[in-house]
């Protein structure tokens, strides 16, 4: 990306087209994640042996219909495009301003991988606020029906709310604070993946070049964001977990729940055990590897470059 200049708004455009077609081939995907990182010993409704996704979507599919697995979708939709727009267009201005002389040093390619995180989370933290009450919902839902004895003393059941309703809700209980709760969380993860994506990305990238001065094919450029981006995923997703859990507003009776980072630490390793913390590290390989690869190919082929040049050109 920092190989050729690109106009802002072309690098939006491009990020939020990224953004919708990566969210929609892989949500239910991270539907599945959600679900599997939140259910905790003693009120696991998705127990197969052999593999908890298949097991977690059929489970899905079978008691919410085919549309369950995009419950949340909607909001990610929304908001996804400014969110990767966000944080391809920042990693790209931060790239630019940090080289020296046509140089950019391995540190600064971490800087700037930090400054896109950093600036992501804006977006991204409402997001994910919002769409994992919408995801974790038909868990819940089974949970009052298969295993009742795991539903908290004095819940009422009601029926799956939407975005705007859980907004709502949370703006007149909590204001603008309840749509960034767990945003700590949200920095741990998004910081070290974008310090680990971006320079992994354009070194993998590099290698796929046939010359120095041209830009790599677009199978190299999908290829190293997919290994970058399931890398990534992978390292930070005992923070991920975490997140999951202090971001969860509902749980069952048997479940435990969260006053803060440490808090959350410390419950699921002396409960859970080390291994909890790579619930849904799967999950997160196959949502973030293609999602990744998406966005570079959209980025690379300059997308947003061929629709910008069918507007007329202003004259001098």
């Amino acid at each position: 990306m920092a190989d050729k200049q690109i106009s802002l708004p072309a690098k939006l455009i491009n990020g939020g087209i990224a953004g919708l077609i990566g969210v929609t081939c892989v949500f239910p995907i991270d539907l599945a994640k959600t679900r599997l990182q939140n259910q905790q010993n003693g009120s696991r409704l998705y127990t197969s042996m052999y593999d908890t996704v298949s097991d977690c979507l059929i489970k899905t599919i079978r008691s919410e219909g085919y549309f369950g697995m995009y419950r949340g979708a909607a909001v990610n939709l929304t908001l996804v495009t400014p969110e990767k727009a966000i944080k391809l267009a920042a990693n790209d201005f931060f790239r630019h301003h940090l080289t020296k002389d046509g140089k950019l040093t391995l540190f600064k390619e971490m800087l700037a991988g930090c400054g896109a995180g950093t600036c992501q989370v804006i977006v991204t933290t409402p997001m994910e606020m919002l769409k994992i009450q919408l995801q974790d919902a038909g868990r819940l839902a089974a949970q009052r029906k298969l295993m009742p004895e795991t539903v908290a003393a004095g819940s009422v059941e009601t029926k799956s709310p939407t975005a705007m309703q859980l907004t709502r809700e949370l703006l007149r209980e909590k204001g603008i604070a309840g749509l960034y709760k767990g945003l700590g969380a949200t920095l741990l993860r998004d910081v070290p993946f974008s310090i680990i994506y971006f320079p992994l990305f354009a070194n993998l990238n590099n290698l796929g070049k046939k010359n120095a001065d041209g830009p790599a094919p677009f199978y190299v450029s999908f290829l190293s964001g997919c290994a970058a981006g399931s890398t990534a995923a992978v390292a930070v997703n005992p923070v991920d977990v975490i997140k999951t859990r202090l971001q969860s507003l509902n749980r069952g009776s048997t479940e435990d729940t969260y006053s803060g980072v440490t808090d959350c630490i410390r419950k699921i390793l002396r409960n859970e055990g080390p291994g909890a913390f790579l619930k849904g590290a799967y999950c997160r390989a196959l949502v973030i590897a293609p999602l990744f690869g998406i966005a570079q190919v959209v980025y690379f082929l300059g997308v947003a470059e061929f629709l910008l040049s069918f507007l007329p050109k202003k004259d001098n």
